[in-house]
């Protein structure tokens, strides 16, 4: 049966809001990237990264908590009830993880490594942590109960916080490597603003499926999306752990190309959250399910065809790019800049198919893909014999090609019975 006019109306009023906040979310965000390395400079500027890269990366891997919460939201949207005392539940999991992972970075040998002569960034990265439980699960609660602009707002408010405080400081010429990191971490406290709306759409009564399901769902999903991070926003971290001392300068240069190489994939993190009710939403009927798989097919072709096209201009025009946005002191190699396009539109595949493993419920087939992402990537980076952009490059590459081809045969393996 095709969709309602009223049903379609509702998506395209949706979309147009929802499109916007991720606009200026990542806009914003990259703003802040660009501040920070005009302020720090090349060698400066790898330690922030390497916090960045952390802290971001975190983000990254509790991020299935909107995902999940999303999901549960949107299967009692469709019975027409409040998300149950799980949603709760995936916050206290998620929480919990969050706390251990905070204890490893205040290991001495571990801290050091990650933040030179900086020890209290471990502890920022672990404050960033915990608001970024708090802000997803809320936004979890609200997209998946279609509450788009209270989402909208909140999607750019945490970045908008952040570059105030940002900026504030560049001003009072306070602008320094921890005090910019504050500023970060403060933009995980923008659920405060909705925090009692959110709170209303919970139901803490009755059983759900208890803690054990839920922490075992919970585990898988943030450790596939941890595995996500070392890829993707944490990868600046992996290179300072895993790869040789090379020159820092050149390091600190490619990894600001890999950055903005990333801009589209960092882009599309909130859109699997967006992604996942819909799924939910499509595959409760057999023309639903049909439209998805149509989708997905011509998603691959786009996948193939934008990574070329990505990977010529980003050969051809990246280098003069990364001076023109961080100075004339990051100089990287236009094939590096083209590879790290291609990896960045090949993983923004796996993303999109992820998303539709997360709505099925695989949350084991979703750590398989990235566990075949990441072990590629972080191999080629500790042990390749050669310099560390070049070892940085192959395993990218490789990982991403590899996660397509495995989340693909995942989620069309199983059809439409999930």
């Amino acid at each position: 049966m095709p969709d309602a006019p009223g049903t379609r109306v509702r998506r395209a009023r949706s979309l147009g809001p929802v499109t916007g906040a991720l606009l200026v979310a990542s806009v914003f965000g990259y703003g802040l990237m660009i501040l920070c390395g005009r302020v720090l400079g090349p060698v400066d500027y790898k330690v922030f990264l390497a916090f960045w890269g952390l802290v971001f990366g975190l983000g990254s891997a509790i991020s299935p908590v909107e995902q999940e919460v999303s999901r549960l939201a949107a299967q009692a949207e469709i019975e027409g009830g409040r998300t149950g005392p799980d949603a709760v539940r995936v916050v206290g999991v998620a929480a919990g993880l969050v706390l251990l992972f905070g204890l490893l970075l205040l290991i001495p040998p571990v801290n050091e490594r990650l933040f030179p002569d900086h020890f209290e960034l471990a502890l920022v990265t672990l404050c960033g942590g915990l608001g970024y439980t708090v802000l997803f699960a809320v936004r979890g609660l609200l997209i998946g109960h279609n509450r788009v602009g209270p989402y909208s707002g909140l999607t750019m408010t945490e970045p908008t916080v952040r570059l105030v405080l940002a900026v504030l400081l560049v001003v009072l010429g306070l602008a320094q490597i921890v005090s910019l990191a504050v500023a970060v971490a403060a933009g995980t406290l923008a659920w405060l603003v909705v925090a009692a709306p959110a709170s209303r759409l919970v139901d803490r009564r009755g059983a759900g499926r208890g803690w054990g399901p839920v922490s075992a769902t919970v585990t898988q999903l943030m450790a596939g999306s941890a595995l996500t991070a070392t890829v993707v926003t944490g990868f600046p971290a992996m290179v300072s752990l895993l790869a040789p001392a090379d020159d820092p300068a050149a390091v600190g240069a490619f990894l600001s190309a890999l950055t903005l190489a990333r801009f589209p994939l960092v882009a599309l993190l909130p859109v699997q959250a967006l992604a996942v009710p819909a799924i939910v939403r499509l595959s409760a009927t057999g023309e639903g399910r049909g439209k998805l798989r149509g989708w997905l097919a011509k998603g691959l072709v786009a996948v193939a065809v934008l990574g070329a096209l990505g990977a010529v201009a980003g050969a051809a025009a990246g280098p003069w790019v990364v001076r023109f946005v961080y100075g004339e002191g990051f100089v990287v190699a236009g094939w590096a800049v083209g590879a790290l396009v291609l990896s960045s539109v090949l993983l923004a595949g796996v993303q999109m198919l992820a998303a539709v493993l997360v709505a099925r419920g695989r949350a084991g087939a979703v750590l398989r893909t990235w566990a075949a992402t990441a072990a590629p990537s972080l191999a080629a980076l500790a042990w390749w014999p050669a310099d560390t952009i070049t070892r940085s490059v192959i395993g990218l590459l490789v990982g991403a090609a590899v996660g397509v081809l495995v989340a693909f045969v995942a989620v069309w393996r199983r059809g439409d019975d999930g």
